[in-house]
């Protein structure tokens, strides 16, 4: 309104007043008077018909379209529905997260799949990324788990499990990390299994109080564990489920998890042993059931401790990344040439995020990955 009131003459300088003075003077093609419906009518017109040119273009040159997604942008999706009451349960589309430790450089991101965002649904994937401690004694916990989306709280399912997960592994940070720098397998493969069945019997629980089959209220868990301490070269990998850890050497993909090692369930009393002492202390640390062991799991629990080398990129993943980058070469190779270059440096988060997001027809869900570059 400021510019069409800077263009009236001095007599009225509002040009809508001037509009619907009924003793204006009348500047029609006709003599007969214009009806106030007539002017605003005609105002309408000029305001609505006549879109205004972009700025640099020619007068009467045609609207530009809005410019879309720049490539490899996903495209907008639909929000999911919110609840006043319930707004903790909103989960952002994407998440990204990037930090040098020790002697690797690590870049984490999880995002909603097209599936999901055209539906309107939630990002069922979850990832933690968070340090404990610090100096020699400091270890990075890195977690992606994937909800499961045959029941209504996969989302929550996931989110709970990066929670319980971290929760364990903080409470006993400073013993892991001296673990890794030891190189004490004999007590991590056992521990950590305990750690992950406590947490698997938490979900079957929780899945009981809503009224859920146990598979619809689950997790596919994937952990990484890194310490600061850049003499260790110890990284420790577990998880159950779906999912992928991948080694690129030499510019080439390495399915390292194929070779992971699996344990039986942990049996009831024989974890906790006969010392009560004992046994209090594996409960406060996380690493015992706190409840009876539940019916035993159909995935098996994965362990495997892995020696870096410089140059090596580790990729700890979802199952909605892990599939296509089995069964997708062109798409597991444009990663390999981006990340694994002769001098290439780690990407940043925006190039990162990017990377991740390759169309790949036929998998179209949430994508969870942690990437470590070993310097």
């Amino acid at each position: 309104m400021s510019g069409q009131e800077a263009q009236g003459d001095g007599e009225h300088p509002d040009w809508w007043a001037q509009l619907y003075d009924p003793h204006a003077a009348d500047t029609g093609r006709t003599r007969a008077r214009d009806t106030l419906d007539e002017r605003y009518r005609s105002a309408s017109r000029t305001l609505t018909d006549t879109p205004a040119p972009a700025p640099g273009s020619a007068p009467g040159s045609a609207p530009q379209p809005a410019p879309g997604p720049a490539p490899g942008e996903a495209p907008a999706g639909v929000l999911p529905a919110a609840e006043p009451a319930s707004l903790g349960e909103v989960v952002p589309d994407t998440v990204v997260e990037g930090t040098r430790y020790g002697c690797a450089e690590l870049r984490a991101a999880s995002v909603r799949g097209e599936r999901a965002r055209q539906a309107g649904e939630l990002r069922s994937d979850a990832l933690l990324v968070v340090r404990f401690g610090a100096g020699q004694d400091g270890l990075l916990l890195c977690v992606t788990a994937a909800g499961a989306r045959s029941g209504p709280g996969g989302h929550r399912a996931a989110r709970e499990a990066c929670h319980s997960i971290g929760a364990a592994v903080g409470r006993s940070g400073a013993r892991l990390a001296e673990d890794l720098r030891r190189d004490r397998r004999s007590a991590l493969q056992p521990g950590l299994h305990r750690l992950t069945d406590r947490m698997f019997g938490r979900l079957r629980a929780q899945a009981a109080a809503l009224g859920l089959e146990p598979e619809q209220y689950t997790v596919d868990l994937r952990c990484l564990l890194l310490p600061a301490d850049p003499r260790c070269r110890t990284r420790v990998f577990f998880g159950s489920g779906a999912g992928g850890l991948l080694r690129l050497r030499g510019g080439g993909w390495q399915d390292v998890e194929l070779s992971a090692t699996t344990s039986p369930p942990p049996v009831g009393d024989a974890v906790i042993g006969r010392d009560p002492a004992a046994g209090a202390a594996a409960v406060r640390d996380g690493f015992t059931p706190a409840e009876p062991p539940g019916p035993a799991r159909t995935e098996p629990f994965r362990f495997r401790s892995h020696l870096a080398e410089p140059g090596d990129v580790l990729l700890l993943c979802s199952p909605g990344l892990a599939e296509p980058l089995r069964a997708e070469p062109p798409f597991a190779d444009r990663l390999a040439a981006d990340w694994a270059a002769p001098g290439a440096r780690p990407p940043g988060l925006a190039a990162y995020l990017t990377a991740l997001q390759g169309g790949v027809d036929g998998c179209e869900g949430d994508r969870t990955a942690v990437t470590v570059w070993e310097g």
